[in-house]
């Protein structure tokens, strides 16, 4: 599937290594306008943005709506706490009502798996999964892949690059869709978690997987940290956050044994204190506020590809 035919983004299987790169290379293009005085384009005008988040966020919603501005669409930032949803609306009346006031595209966050996916048959518009459930993030893997791919100058893949994702893995959509884009770019990828941390079954997953930490610092291009999702948990998964840290937190003795290159990732927010013991703006290779700029220039990059023209970006539609 083209990035540049495609009515949604639900989840990086949608995308080939191909379409990957190309939304990469258009990336870069966001970028250069970001960086501009004025850093805005008339690519969506007339288009209208509508985020539609069913939990919290703070990153991925400002991110969406700074990035759908950047491109002169219309937004709107549909509240649900205090929406007609409260009070018996079904997901699909909601839809089906916001739709009528002129929808192009949803921008979607739900806790239950699958529910961005559901939405595209009650709608004409375009759906943007922002994440769902344990499911996908699939936005947050493209700036992911971005920050690795300009942090160690990778533009034609990341063949041989040695990445390894730390924590909770099992509640984690964020790993699910990093370890799909980092293997379709040809990463090794390993996964680093207790047992009780890590998914029932990974037959299906490009992976490597492992319980020991230190043995892998030395030799990583990247270290790829988890927030431990308590939220999520029902069970007692951890003997005890100390201990979790103790094993799989990087503390300065952990930091010391990556190699000069490595890029330290956190997808945020972070728990201070468990998996990230060290201050990261202490560390050389700390690049998790350049996934929070890239954040904005890769949801500009998707939107353009399922609003815009998908041509050229230095046409004049984007001058």
């Amino acid at each position: 599937m083209s990035p540049r035919h495609a009515k949604h983004l639900l989840s990086i299987d949608d995308l080939t290594a191909d379409d990957i790169h190309h939304l990469l290379e258009l990336t870069d293009h966001m970028v250069e306008i970001n960086h501009r005085p004025i850093p805005k384009v008339p690519a969506l005008r007339g288009k209208n943005v509508v985020s539609l988040f069913f939990e919290d966020s703070t990153r991925t919603r400002t991110s969406f709506d700074t990035a759908a501005k950047r491109l002169s669409a219309d937004t709107m930032n549909f509240a649900v706490s205090s929406s007609s949803v409260n009070k018996g609306e079904s997901l699909r009346d909601t839809i089906e009502t916001i739709s009528a006031m002129g929808v192009d595209a949803f921008v979607i966050r739900h806790k239950s798996s699958g529910v961005p996916g559901l939405i595209t048959r009650w709608t004409d518009a375009s759906i943007v999964n922002a994440g769902d459930g344990w499911h996908q993030h699939p936005t947050q893997a493209l700036l992911d892949c971005y920050t690795i791919r300009t942090r160690l100058n990778r533009r034609d893949g990341f063949d041989g690059l040695r990445i390894a994702i730390v924590g909770d893995i099992k509640h984690s959509r964020v790993a699910r869709s990093d370890v799909q884009a980092f293997a379709a770019l040809g990463a090794h990828v390993t996964l680093v978690a207790p047992p009780t941390l890590l998914p029932p079954a990974l037959h299906d997953w490009p992976v490597a997987v492992s319980h020991d930490l230190d043995s892998l610092l030395p030799d990583l291009d990247v270290l790829y940290l988890l927030r431990v999702q308590r939220e999520r948990m029902d069970d007692a998964l951890l003997p005890s956050m100390h201990e979790y840290s103790a094993m799989y937190g990087l503390t300065a003795a952990r930091a010391a044994r990556l190699a000069p290159h490595a890029l330290v990732m956190h997808p945020g927010p972070m728990n201070r204190g468990v998996e990230i013991v060290v201050d990261p703006a202490d560390l050389p290779g700390s690049a998790i506020l350049d996934q929070v700029t890239n954040g904005v220039a890769v949801r500009m990059a998707v939107l353009f590809s399922l609003l815009g023209t998908g041509g050229d970006l230095r046409s004049e539609t984007l001058s």
